[in-house]
């Protein structure tokens, strides 16, 4: 994998997803900026990245031809691609990174510092690291270059004081796929009878800081052996009969634990759940006289009643008189006085979704045309599809203005023509402005089937000041739905300061949806408030804020978030067949 400034660990060639050829041309453009090179030039690697990123193709196996058939990709990339995938090495990457320090590129990832400030920084102060720039914040140079200041300085140090903190901790999106092959790779083998993931990943949190692994099966030896020298092991911490941890390539711990077909079902319940979570289900058990492991159930001075037979992992809740609990739920968040009661709900499920709205076309800064969109929407077996690209005032994402916005509904409506029982609707991820009011009037907002509001900017208003400009925006009786509600980007910017209460108590009082933006890196609204959410009344929309045909896959990661926060298909409007969406989106303006 591509780790992280970039770096392809020696003999990784097998494991290069498109994701990480992206990653390589993108930081040649970086370094090319850094070194001041021709803007065509850097402008077309990251043309190239964005265009690959969404390719339906695998890079690693495609040839020159087709690569070049990409529309961003011209002759000179595509030779770099294939030479990469062959040799797991690019020479004219890895001459390029040896005209910089070793961990320049790690700059990129501090939130709020692009090329030019880091090409400021190197050229004025040699700043080339985590620590020299903290150096500079910290002694006054930063602050003295010109274009920065000390308020840019207390934003860095804060910023790489967050990332400190968050270096041992891994998007869930980016560990599922190393978690999906271990495990299907554990599956294979012979010795193998049952096995699964454990732990945060299978809770589905949106944040893990490893991967957790509980296998069934004999000779135990084997299993660790094979675990243990898997290609995606870069390393091994240690090696026991029956547990095994090691470290993956890209930094994040895999613990693997064998136990029998009998002890599964214990080691399941006990090693997904977190810690509070099994302490109430030990409590339970010794109330009946058992004791509870990750092994078994074993009798205690005062057993009450006998030992229950347990097959599988339901049988452990059932014994202790629960109704099964769905591993995302498993936080101790009061699910074990609703299993008690036998009324766990049935969570959302992805083939539930009969459409979303959040989508952007080439017409912003989307990379497919409207036409591929519906394509890909129809392909899914949806019933429908909302567009909603960038208003005017987002001009860094090619924002449409009024003409635009009207040329495309006219688009939208020829295309609704000529699609049979599948609908498009037009929309516009309008922003909010400063003082709360919208980018457009609402003579246009009116207009359109329906509106995302979302705040792009002024992120640092204090929090009664961003809590009033949210609640001004959800007032309008032609905003639909609130946008990423915080503004987060997990592990590279935290939530701005918002009163999330009142702004639930308001889309309540005034009908307005909520979105659970299922871009991985948002998963926004948090899973922590839709219960609150819920009770209130408020519908979540899950939308996937797709910026290409391949981002509608940011959905699967809504629903493992939704059904963390206990959402059922009711809760989710976008579960709603077309019939009864098109009234659900016109309810607020006839209230």
């Amino acid at each position: 994998m591509v780790g992280p400034g970039g770096l392809l660990p020696k003999g990784a060639v097998f494991l290069m997803t498109n994701e990480d050829f992206c990653d390589v041309l993108e930081n040649i453009g970086r370094l090319l900026e850094l070194k001041g090179e021709n803007p065509f030039k850097i402008r077309a690697y990251a043309r190239a990245s964005q265009a690959l990123a969404s390719a339906p193709l695998t890079i690693a196996t495609a040839t020159e031809e087709q690569l070049k058939e990409i529309d961003g990709v011209g002759e000179a990339i595509a030779e770099k691609l294939c030479e990469l995938a062959q040799n797991g090495r690019l020479e004219y990457y890895e001459k390029l990174r040896e005209e910089f320090p070793p961990n320049i590129l790690t700059l990129f990832r501090v939130p709020g510092l692009g090329s030019k400030k880091i090409k400021a920084l190197y050229d004025a102060l040699k700043v080339d690291s985590f620590e020299s720039l903290e150096n500079v914040c910290r002694n006054g140079e930063l602050a003295a270059l010109p274009g920065f200041g000390e308020t840019t300085a207390r934003k860095l140090l804060r910023a790489l004081e967050e990332m400190r903190q968050n270096a041992s901790r891994f998007l869930a999106s980016w560990a599922l796929p190393l978690a999906e092959t271990l495990l299907e790779d554990l599956k294979k083998m012979k010795e193998v009878a049952l096995a699964s993931s454990a732990g945060s990943l299978r809770r589905g949190n949106e944040l893990v800081g490893d991967i957790d692994f509980i296998v069934a099966g004999k000779p135990a030896e084997r299993i660790i052996t094979h675990f243990s020298v898997h290609p995606l092991v870069e390393s091994i911490i240690a090696k026991g009969k029956t547990k095994c941890s090691v470290v993956l390539k890209g930094g994040i711990q895999a613990d693997l634990r064998v136990v029998s077909t009998q002890e599964y079902p214990f080691a399941l319940v006990y090693f997904t759940g977190n810690k509070e979570h099994n302490v109430r289900l030990r409590s339970r058990a010794l109330e009946k006289g058992w004791s509870l492991n990750e092994y078994n159930f074993t009798p205690t001075q005062r057993l009450k009643e006998p030992l229950p037979q347990v097959t599988k992992e339901a049988d452990v809740y059932s014994a202790l008189g629960y109704h099964f609990i769905p591993p995302e739920l498993r936080e101790d968040r009061g699910e074990l006085a609703i299993a008690a009661l036998r009324k766990i709900p049935r969570l959302v499920e992805l083939n539930q979704i009969q459409g979303t709205f959040h989508c952007h076309t080439t017409e912003s800064d989307g990379d497919a045309t409207l036409a591929q969109m519906a394509a890909a929407a129809i392909n899914w077996g949806w019933e429908y599809l909302g567009i909603a690209d960038h208003s005017k005032g987002a001009v860094q994402a090619r924002g449409l203005d009024e003409k635009r916005l009207l040329a495309q509904q006219k688009a939208i409506e020829k295309m609704n023509a000529e699609l049979g029982e599948f609908r498009l609707f037009a929309g516009t991820e309008c922003d909010i402005r400063r003082d709360g009011s919208l980018d457009f009037s609402d003579e246009v907002l009116s207009s359109l089937d329906y509106v995302v509001a979302s705040v792009h900017s002024s992120f640092s208003l204090p929090e009664a000041e961003m809590t009033k400009r949210l609640i001004r925006a959800l007032s309008n009786p032609y905003v639909t739905m609130l946008g990423h509600i915080t503004g987060r980007i997990l592990l590279a910017r935290s939530p701005y300061a918002v009163d999330i209460p009142a702004v639930i108590d308001a889309a309540a009082a005034t009908g307005t949806w909520i979105e659970l933006n299922a871009t991985p890196e948002r998963l926004d609204m948090e899973w922590r408030w839709w219960p609150m959410a819920c009770e209130k009344g408020v519908k979540c929309v899950i939308n996937p804020d797709a910026h290409s045909v391949k981002g509608l896959q940011n959905l699967s990661f809504g629903i493992r978030s939704a059904r963390k926060g206990g959402l059922t298909h009711k809760d989710v409007v976008n579960c709603l067949p077309l019939s009864q969406l098109i009234p659900a989106l016109k309810a607020k303006r006839s209230r």
